[in-house]
């Protein structure tokens, strides 16, 4: 009995060393094979195989670096004047592409809470969602339109409900006040926690506010 316990101890103790080590070389493998997806265009448009002497790997890094420097110069000239303006008619000829800027849009907005504290999402709040007794969170992006009100009979309020890890996606829902609960947490911190499953969160302390939303 004491060589069976200790063999199941040993391998119950295996486990919880492999299985972390093992998940984590997993998914490093899907986010290679995803951005090789935007790397290999560039190697192959480019010919960098060419100046690398053929050697592949070289050429995907080479791509990288590439595709950084161009990310972080995009990123210098949205911030002056002039990337202002261009990528402002940019944003205003996506606004009118119906689906695109509904996407885009969505996407940006993320994007934008998860690195900056201004965000258009007014407050988080805890929703029981699938079912009573399960709690998600929400975000409010606003008061819903005056027809739904009146169905409702009562303040209703646009509430996003991005899915975890990927905030991007998720589903509109539109709640009476009285079945929110508002939470006392960033935005940001709200979609990193979605982000990283919970995982990641920051020593913020949440706490629910007393009091209806309007108070």
């Amino acid at each position: 009995m004491d060589l069976t316990g200790a063999l199941k101890r040993s391998f119950v103790a295996g486990l919880l060393l492999l299985t972390p080590l093992v998940i984590t070389l997993y998914v490093l493998r899907l986010l290679v094979s995803w951005s090789l997806q935007f790397v290999d265009p560039v190697v192959q448009g480019t010919r960098l195989t060419q100046y690398t002497g053929n050697v592949e790997a070289v050429a995907q890094l080479v791509a990288v670096v590439l595709i950084l420097v161009v990310v972080t110069v995009l990123g210098y000239l949205a911030q002056k004047n002039v990337g202002r303006q261009l990528f402002g008619g940019i944003g205003r000829i996506v606004n009118v592409i119906p689906l695109f800027s509904t996407i885009y849009l969505t996407v940006r907005q993320v994007a934008n809470s998860l690195v900056d504290r201004s965000t258009a999402y007014e407050s988080v709040v805890l929703v029981e969602y699938p079912r009573e007794g399960i709690y998600s969170l929400g975000l409010v992006t606003g008061e819903s339109p005056r027809e739904v009100e009146q169905v409702a009979d009562q303040e209703v309020y646009n509430v996003f409900l991005p899915n975890s890890p990927n905030p991007t996606g998720g589903r509109l829902v539109l709640l009476p006040e009285d079945q929110l609960r508002e939470l006392d947490m960033s935005v940001r911190r709200a979609l990193r926690l979605v982000v990283t499953t919970g995982v990641g969160a920051e020593d913020e302390p949440a706490a629910l506010i007393d009091g209806d939303r309007s108070g």
